[in-house]
């Protein structure tokens, strides 16, 4: 009789983990592993951080979550520069919780703040390792390659060497390059969200050649996302713009407003509705924003849940993503595309693979409003045009079974 294949246990770390979630990396790696577990397809613990001033440093407290025990490291305030990409003390949690959980294999997502000790604590266990790499902190002290005057880098690939102007000190950010690039080239596995991360990254010095693409999965519409979406165009069938990007240059805030001053004074149409998504912890990214001069009808609404989604697309037409700088995934982008919403976008790097089904022309990280507005001017020419029919976007279930086949090939090749 063939024996069972054992699950393997892997030990995941991010820099947050429910119950203290924030950011798209932490939505991965939460719906990944809680699929995994769901189907029995492996055990995950996971390890991040948090503040309390009332426990002691580097003191660890365990909560569980949709069968996930997340090992929370307490983080003291006052860290210098370098404990925040190299900490040993970190380190040295993890050497315990890699000796106390026996695990197979560790998943790391953004460490930012866990520091790169976390895989040397694997290294020193024999532990294989797989990175996921969701932004540039590996090869930008400044995480997503904004110089200092909110203008995107554009570097390609990154050379230290013209940094200086952007750094605080620049030894201290050219030994932190160093050090995160040495400890890469010891994982066995990276995965990037799409091909223009990982050509960058890898050109820029990230262990060439350990890459593999591994694209983020959405939140899938759910049965009875059409027939709301349907309703609410009965209800009122005026076009409805959206815009999750906040009031800020580097996501396109400034060309938005433009645009829509240019559509008004040039068309007089005011024949819609703007939706713009508040996604800051407390409500106050639009706080004293002043938009009564905008044609139309705006709506400030707040952030929303992953299980609230399908509400916030079912009451928009056509998504505005006008990002400045070149990311390395666009979630939005294809959360909309899977519900059949139009986009309308910028040429922002790993935003565009499979993200331009929808969209008009790509309009240029630095073109102004001129190539914006005639946009934003024939969809509402072209409304009511049917919606277009959702394209086909990976889910997290798809997502986690392909993370699946991931760690196999990793622990095979460990196995010799």
């Amino acid at each position: 009789m063939t024996p069972p294949v054992k699950r393997p246990h892997i030990l995941l770390g991010n820099v947050f983990f429910s119950p203290f979630s924030y950011g798209g990396a932490t939505v991965v790696a939460e719906e990944v592993a809680r699929d995994l577990v769901a189907r029995d397809a492996a055990r995950v613990s996971a390890v991040s951080l948090m503040s309390r001033a009332e426990m002691a440093p580097y003191t660890v407290m365990r909560a569980q979550n949709a069968g996930v025990d997340n090992y929370m490291i307490n983080m003291p305030a006052g860290r210098g520069y370098e404990a925040n990409y190299d900490n040993p003390e970190v380190g040295r949690v993890f050497d315990e919780l890699i000796a106390d959980l026996a695990p197979d294999l560790m998943h790391l997502h953004c460490i930012q703040e866990i520091g790169v000790d976390a895989l040397r604590a694997a290294k020193r266990a024999n532990l294989p390792a797989i990175l996921s790499v969701h932004d540039f902190w590996w090869i930008c002290e400044r995480q997503f390659m904004i110089r200092m005057d909110n203008v995107y880098c554009a570097q390609n690939p990154v050379n230290i060497d013209n940094c200086k102007s952007c750094v605080g000190n620049w030894e201290a950010a050219k030994a932190r390059l160093l050090c995160l690039h040495e400890v890469a080239r010891d994982v066995d596995m990276i995965t990037y969200p799409s091909h223009f991360a990982r050509e960058l990254s890898e050109a820029s010095g990230l262990a060439p050649g350990r890459g593999v693409v591994w694209g983020n999965g959405v939140h899938l519409p759910g049965p009875d996302f059409a027939a709301a979406q349907a309703a609410r165009r009965a209800r009122d069938p005026r076009l409805v713009f959206g815009f999750v990007g906040g009031p800020s240059q580097i996501k396109g805030w400034p060309i938005i407003r433009k645009a829509f001053q240019e559509l008004g004074a040039e068309t007089g149409r005011d024949d819609f509705v703007v939706q713009v998504v508040d996604g800051s912890m407390d409500g106050s990214w639009w706080r004293g924003i002043d938009l009564s001069d905008l044609p139309g009808e705006w709506q400030v609404v707040p952030r929303f849940k992953q299980a609230q989604m399908d509400q916030f697309y079912a009451g928009i037409d056509v998504l505005l993503f006008m990002s400045q700088w070149k990311e390395t995934f666009g979630l939005a982008i294809r959360e909309a595309l899977a519900r059949g919403i139009r986009v309308i976008q910028t040429e922002s790097g790993g935003t565009t693979e499979h993200g331009a089904a929808h969209a008009q022309e790509l309009i240029p990280i630095g073109a102004g409003s001129q190539i914006l507005m005639p946009q934003l001017d024939a969809a509402l020419s072209a409304h009511p045009a049917p919606a277009p029919d959702p394209v086909a976007i990976t889910g997290f279930g798809d997502q986690a079974r392909e993370f699946e086949a991931l760690v196999a090939r990793v622990l095979a090749s460990v196995k010799g």
